[in-house]
């Protein structure tokens, strides 16, 4: 797919790696309908889409409130016309063990609210928003691209029982889709990036920082702009579906 003039949306495109995939893309002239819950960095990233001479709206909806992703998704349409991709960016981290015990007694359990809340984004909120996007990609004859975001951590990782098993899910469904929507033109992949900077890892202690760097065989953090540049080697690749690309530094090896 070249991405001259197609309709991007992008979830949680607000700040981070998703205003980061927009701002690499714009450069290549695509547009771009951006979903986020926050309105003031959702305001950002278009006037920084702007200043690169691309086209970009911003939508304040909740991707896990079934009526609210259908209606925002109707109304990308009427703005656009068409959505050639969906980037299902959005996620959440609510960290813990599944228990801790002393002295033989479980003293805490992760709270169901805690595990369903990351289930209702990672997971139910992909769903929605991909099920919208393919239904107006079928209905307009769209031969589009679908990319969900999973992570490393979706083999299991001490401490993410919510995170995991979401990110497990969103591979799944990857494959399921790609499968259910090759027949229609729509490709379907996903990306499971490590550890990468941002401004939670910036804010990180210098010793944790310094023990997770050495952990990867590349000697450092995953870059934003390197999940982006994924980003767009799947949308070109149109031979591509069905499939994970793993950009962690070596560290699932």
């Amino acid at each position: 797919m070249n991405v001259e003039n197609k309709t991007i949306v992008i979830t949680g495109g607000g700040q981070g790696l998703g205003r980061a995939m927009a701002l690499n893309l714009a450069t290549y002239g695509a547009k771009f309908a951006l979903i986020d819950l926050n309105e003031e960095l959702l305001a950002q990233t278009v006037a920084l889409i702007e200043e690169q001479g691309a086209t970009a709206k911003y939508y304040v909806s909740n991707v896990t409130v079934e009526l609210e992703v259908e209606t925002t998704f109707k109304q990308v349409m009427e703005d656009f016309g068409s959505i050639d991709v969906l980037i299902n960016n959005a996620g959440i981290l609510r960290d813990g063990l599944l228990l801790k015990a002393k002295d033989g007694q479980v003293v805490k359990k992760m709270p169901l609210e805690q595990f369903q809340s990351v289930i209702d984004v990672n997971l139910t909120g992909v769903f929605l928003c991909g099920r919208e996007a393919a239904v107006h990609m079928v209905e307009n004859d769209t031969e589009g691209v679908i990319i969900n975001m999973s992570s490393i951590a979706r083999n299991g990782n001490m401490g993410q029982t919510n995170y995991a098993a979401s990110k497990a899910g969103v591979v799944a469904m990857t494959v399921t889709w790609a499968r259910e929507l090759g027949r229609h033109g729509i490709r379907v992949g996903a990306i499971a990036p490590g550890v990468i900077r941002t401004a939670m890892t910036d804010a990180m202690k210098p010793e944790m920082r310094e023990r997770l760097e050495k952990m990867k065989p590349v000697g450092r953090l995953g870059e934003a702009n390197e999940i982006a540049h994924t980003v767009k080697y799947i949308l070109e690749n149109d031979f591509f579906t069905g499939r994970v690309v793993e950009i962690d530094g070596g560290l699932s090896m």
